[in-house]
């Protein structure tokens, strides 16, 4: 079944990504044994052809797989900016690979064989952190949207803005009238349907966004 036949969900879903069929069975098994839903995947191509990118969630992932390695379906998923906490569960890991995964934001690294308790708390903490971080994605992504509407004069004079300048000093910076600067700035919160100006502001320094 694909991301698009699925019926939308109302809690974020585990992803297992690995080429060991008993390893699927018993971590959807553990997990359905407390309510969690978890999806299956014999590999990461699979995974990546049919997981939903919008879809709060937690993956986790083996590092030897056929086809795409565990190491280069995180690379994947950072390239897409995939906000989904993921957790290496790998019978072949050592200490260079557990942190070279952390190094690139892997939740946590477990060997196998894992140890129940500790894989089903570790999931339990990174679906609320899931929920929290897909929010932030969405709206991060929102303003990203409002923000593409711009000319690059409007950007230019919004990079000012969020620099402290008062239109004067804008204007004198662009070689432009202050009422220039004025409507450049209405334009820029109507286009970005923003309440003002410094909310808009606040969300791009929130977000880390780079105009």
């Amino acid at each position: 079944m694909t991301s698009l036949e699925r019926p939308p969900r109302h809690n974020p879903v585990v992803h297992i990504v690995d080429d060991s069929e008993d390893l699927r069975r018993s971590l959807v098994f553990l997990f359905e044994s407390v309510g969690i839903e978890a999806l299956t995947y014999a590999d990461a191509t699979s995974f990546l052809a049919e997981f939903d990118p919008d879809e709060p969630a937690v993956v986790i992932v083996d590092i030897r797989m056929p086809g795409l390695s565990g190491f280069q379906l995180q690379e994947r998923l950072l390239e897409l900016d995939y906000p989904a906490p993921l957790v290496f569960c790998s019978a072949h890991g050592d200490i260079p690979m557990s942190v070279r995964a952390l190094r690139h934001g892997a939740a946590d690294f477990l060997e196998k064989p894992y140890q129940p308790q500790r894989m089903l708390e570790l999931v339990q903490d990174q679906l609320l952190q899931a929920r929290r971080r897909f929010a932030a994605h969405a709206r991060r992504t929102a303003v990203l949207r409002r923000l593409e509407t711009l000319t690059q004069r409007e950007r230019e004079v919004l990079r000012h803005v969020i620099d402290g300048l008062p239109s004067q000093v804008i204007a004198r910076r662009l070689g432009a009238s202050a009422k220039t600067v004025d409507v450049h700035r209405a334009r820029i919160k109507a286009k970005t349907d923003s309440e003002s100006l410094g909310s808009l502001v606040h969300d791009i320094l929130l977000y880390e966004i780079d105009v």
